[in-house]
């Protein structure tokens, strides 16, 4: 049989649906016992397993005397066990008293699936051994190729597996963060608000939230929040920092205790390299559009008044996470009819052309004064579209989230 097709056809009937690995080596190893182009009258399958320090038959098929289940046969009376992984495939004559009484005096064996290390020594995860009156280098060739085959089919259905698990689990993931992040459009009172988020993987360490008392209607939180790490261990630290928001929100606990208690959860929760910056603005249902805010290590909001003068609300502590004994102060800002509060992680700011020059907030501020006559949601599509343009060379590497609070009255 040539042995390209030969590796085909055991790849594509590795392609079928398996339940596990054992299935699959004992339906290639019918196929294979039956085939007439392969001249082999019976064949076992092999098992390695550490614990009893040998091999064990998990399969056995053809003219060959039946061997009792679970035979097991040790590495260190099997010299070729060990030599098995330089070479592949081998011809050796059968030592075992036992399988001897059966009718097996001489065997080729093939190596199968990933090698494992086991006392210093690299050894096959199962053995595809075989028996024929045409005990030759042909043979051999042959079931060099079997077993690289199979070896291929293993790794694939191992891959696809895992693929299944982790697509599960980023769903679910992908999910959970999804329930962290509000609607993208509210109102309060005088104030409209568009959020939006987008992370650079399935998930990311962006988060936005609105948040307000139960019992509290003159009162509204919007919440910022950029996990320095990637991926589902920033996704862990986002929910963990948005729960803890949320649960103080509903006690009304003042803006400086929250951030305070918040911090001393992550210093002890997360390792110190794991932080996360954060801003937490509270509207106030008032004449003046008071706006009282704490700015843990995060971007400096900015904050254009109608006359497109600027104002940044920079930081009022460090960063969350690192350091336990910080602790977090207020400040104030106040909002006119026709003001717009941008809030942003540095996704937005640091996005790059091909010339290798930031997005900037610089040209965010610029945006916000040409468009401020725009609703929330109108700017914050735009905003992301001119980011977007900029950058439209580079992928995106960081997750990048926009709300824009604008008062209206």
């Amino acid at each position: 049989m040539e042995l390209r097709r030969l590796y085909k056809t055991i790849e594509n009937l590795a392609t079928q649906n398996f339940h596990n690995e054992a299935e699959l080596l004992e339906s290639m190893l019918k196929e294979i016992v039956r085939n007439e182009e392969i001249p082999v009258k019976g064949g076992r399958v092999w098992k390695f397993e550490p614990r009893s320090a040998g091999y064990v038959l998990l399969h056995q098929l053809g003219d060959i005397e039946k061997i009792k289940r679970r035979y097991k046969l040790d590495v260190d009376e099997y010299p070729m066990f060990l030599e098995l992984p330089k070479r592949r495939t081998m011809l050796a004559n059968e030592t075992d008293a036992y399988l001897r009484d059966r009718g097996i005096t001489t065997y080729s064996a093939t190596g199968v699936g990933e090698k494992v290390r086991w006392n210093n020594h690299l050894l096959y995860q199962y053995i595809l051994a075989v028996n024929s009156d045409f005990m030759d280098e042909n043979l051999g060739y042959t079931l060099g190729i079997i077993g690289s085959a199979l070896t291929a089919a293993l790794k694939s259905a191992s891959i696809e597996r895992k693929a299944t698990i982790l697509e599960s689990d980023l769903d679910k993931a992908r999910e959970i963060q999804r329930s962290i992040l509000p609607e993208h459009e509210v109102r309060f009172h005088n104030y409209e608000i568009y959020g939006v988020s987008i992370p650079a993987r399935i998930v990311g360490g962006d988060f936005f939230d609105y948040l307000q008392g139960a019992e509290d209607s003159d009162r509204f939180a919007v919440v910022i929040g950029d996990a320095v790490s990637k991926g589902l261990s920033a996704a862990a630290q986002a929910l963990y920092v948005s729960g803890a928001l949320r649960m103080g929100a509903e006690f009304q606990t003042k803006i400086s205790t929250l951030i305070t208690k918040t911090n001393k959860l992550m210093h002890r929760t997360f390792p110190d390299e794991n932080f996360v910056t954060l801003f937490y603005g509270e509207l106030v249902k008032d004449t003046k559009g008071l706006l009282i805010y704490a700015n843990a290590g995060h971007n400096s909001p900015i904050l254009v008044h109608n006359d497109c003068s600027i104002e940044y609300l920079g930081p009022t502590g460090q960063m969350l996470g690192p350091f336990l004994g910080e602790t977090y102060g207020t400040e104030s800002a106040h909002m006119k009819k026709g003001d717009i509060l941008l809030l942003y992680t540095d996704g937005v700011t640091e996005a790059m052309n091909e010339s290798g020059e930031f997005f900037g907030e610089q040209r965010l501020a610029e945006l916000l004064c040409t468009y401020q006559r725009q609703s929330a949601k109108e700017i914050t599509q735009v905003l992301l579209e001119e980011v977007e343009k900029f950058s439209v060379r580079n992928d995106q590497s960081d997750d990048m989230t926009l709300v824009v609070i604008r008062r209206t009255q």
